[in-house]
């Protein structure tokens, strides 16, 4: 009897051993935390995607068409002077630039590179209103009131953007200036809405710039170096300006001698 009874409780004791190996709380764990990870990365990428639509459905009325073909008429701030293209200084030249900064009027014959390139030093004027030109848009900041999270916040909205451009500008009378060909908004707040609507209505618009489908690539050097640009110089005076070494902000007819490097401007 007693080994009957032996034999039973061995059995109940293997029975309760498989039972407890029978819940593998282990992996039960393991898929959880799998499963409101992946949910959580869903719900993410699902906000993220929605952020990014409503910014996309919020900047359409700022998106140019043939029937809306400055949408920059509907930004507050925005300063509109209509400027002819084609009139060019020799890299020696100044121009005596009514504006600061300039977004429009006489300009070098070269380009500055504007294909989401962030200048970490002031750049000469007169190129970067080329790359006005040619349809880019030019963030400029004030290095003084300009730094840290509101500095990357400006940066990221350039960076590998095509057709758009950034450089310090000393002494700059506002914290942010954008400018594009004919066109400036200056502003105090990196996070303002107004730059997004300003790059939506204006990079490239075919309607607004004077040389559709022109280059923004970097040209090189003895023409304009990305890696080593001319630096920036303070526009002199209108009383300066003689027709040889500075010239006029506008001049009808005018074209200065430097060659075209791609055959467009």
């Amino acid at each position: 009897m007693a080994s009957g009874k032996n034999s039973k409780a061995v059995r109940n004791a293997r029975a309760a051993v498989v039972s407890k190996r029978s819940t593998p709380w282990g992996l039960i764990a393991t898929v959880l935390v799998v499963v409101v990870f992946a949910g959580a990365v869903f719900g993410y990428v699902y906000y993220q995607g929605k952020v990014k639509s409503d910014h996309l459905a919020a900047l359409a009325p700022f998106t140019p068409s043939a029937q809306n073909r400055d949408p920059s008429q509907q930004i507050q701030g925005v300063q509109v002077i209509d400027y002819k293209g084609g009139q060019h200084v020799t890299p020696d030249q100044q121009v005596a630039y009514l504006h600061s900064p300039p977004f429009g009027g006489t300009h070098d014959g070269y380009w500055a590179a504007c294909n989401g390139v962030v200048y970490p030093n002031p750049v000469r004027s007169e190129n970067l209103v080329h790359s006005l030109e040619h349809g880019a848009v030019w963030i400029a900041y004030n290095p003084d009131q300009v730094t840290g999270s509101a500095l990357a916040t400006l940066r990221a909205k350039v960076e590998g953007q095509p057709y758009t451009v950034m450089s310090p500008y000393p002494n700059l009378d506002s914290p942010i200036s954008l400018q594009s060909w004919g066109h400036q908004l200056k502003l105090s707040d990196a996070g303002d809405i107004r730059i997004d609507q300003f790059v939506s209505a204006l990079r490239r618009n075919k309607y607004t710039h004077p040389e559709v489908g022109a280059s923004c690539q970097a040209l090189g050097p003895g023409e304009f170096d990305q890696d080593s640009p001319p630096p920036f110089q303070p526009a002199p005076p209108v009383s300066a300006v003689n027709g040889s070494s500075v010239r006029s902000e506008v001049e009808p007819g005018a074209n200065g001698a430097a060659p075209d490097p791609t055959g467009t401007r």
